[in-house]
């Protein structure tokens, strides 16, 4: 019987983000095609491991039979330098990077050299590095070093869901993602400010778990700017799809997205976007469903969002242009099969 694939991931496998949420899906997907994986969770300190975490982790590659496929999250494999070069002489190793840990917003100037050292060295040792965007495997060849024929491109899968009809009221501005700087809340939340004139209202459905003090820096932000009223912070919720369906226009102001599943689904439920060019969502986003700014700049996001919420009509073209642009992503069920390839091909 051929040995099963390892997935190694961090942390709890059922945390609500986009990189998590791919993981489980592919698990689900390639387990449905007749694939063997074991799932072995690593411990969560990743990206920032203790001492004591990394000789956990070491212990627990030991004990992976010789000869398997271990695809390893980007959330660790780039913080294990050492043991990937330690393992890839007797393990097939894939990395799987959302987006390089070093362009994760907030970091310090060493934080981020460091990262990028760490990163770039176990990437040398990876048979296989799977990204979920042309942009990030574009990123990983100019400034990691790694080879072109060593990067397999893997996008994301996409829910196809049933169009839906949206009626005349105050039009509902939704945010998705965890509450941290990179996400661009402040932008968002800013901008919203100075559209005070203008009848919406917005929910921003996300955690605060992984940056606390951030999250409690934005709540502080929407009672400062006087949205108090307007603006609600809902938490992590048990499926997206009601909040989607429920929403008339999807703003999310991200100063750099690895691939952005957010974005895709707000296609998948026909959502008018307002967003930004960081990182690979224009590659998701086209023209035609939605707006996009440069990061980080709250007056053009101001501007994007005043022009959504104040024309119904334009609303209706970006939703039409959404749902035309989602029948292009691939399912859930492409994407693993894709994935599949990959690991079939690395083992020859």
């Amino acid at each position: 019987m051929s040995r099963p694939v390892v997935f190694a991931i961090p942390g709890d496998l059922q945390t609500r983000t986009g990189g998590y949420g791919y993981d489980r899906r592919m698990i689900e997907e390639l387990t449905a095609l007749d694939c063997r994986v074991q799932h072995i969770p690593l411990p969560s300190g990743f990206p920032d491991p203790s001492k004591s975490e990394i000789a956990a982790t070491t212990r627990l590659f030991a004990a992976i039979e010789g000869g398997s496929t271990v695809l390893v999250d980007g959330l660790a494999f780039g913080a294990l330098p050492d043991l990937a070069e330690a393992e890839a002489v007797r393990l097939d190793l894939i990395a799987l990077v959302h987006h390089p840990l070093s362009l994760e917003t907030g970091l310090t100037a060493d934080r981020v050299a460091k990262l990028k050292e760490d990163e770039t060295h176990a990437l040398r040792f990876a048979r296989c590095v799977v990204v979920t965007s042309s942009e990030t495997g574009r990123i990983l060849t100019r400034d990691f070093d790694v080879p072109r024929d060593r990067i397999a491109v893997v996008p994301p899968g996409t829910d196809r869901r049933p169009v839906r009809s949206r009626q005349e009221h105050i039009p509902l501005i939704l945010a998705v993602g965890s509450l941290i700087p990179r996400k661009g809340y402040d932008i968002l939340i800013e901008a919203l400010g100075t559209l005070q004139d203008l009848v919406w209202t917005c929910r921003i459905v996300g955690s605060a778990d992984m940056d606390p003090s951030h999250a409690a820096e934005l709540e502080a932000l929407v009672t400062q700017v006087g949205l108090a009223e307007r603006v609600l912070f809902a938490g992590s919720v048990d499926g997206l799809a009601a909040e989607y369906d429920a929403a008339d226009i999807f703003a999310l102001a991200t100063r750099y997205e690895g691939y952005g599943m957010v974005f895709g689904e707000a296609l998948a439920h026909g959502l008018p976007i307002v967003g930004t060019t960081g990182g690979a969502v224009s590659d998701v986003v086209p023209d035609s469903a939605g707006i996009l700014v440069e990061p980080a700049d709250a007056c053009m996001f101001a501007d994007a969002l005043r022009r959504m919420i104040s024309d119904s009509d334009l609303r209706s073209r970006y939703a039409e242009g959404a749902r035309q642009a989602a029948q292009r992503l691939p399912s859930w069920r492409d994407s693993a099969i894709a994935l599949k390839d990959v690991l079939r091909r690395s083992k020859q």
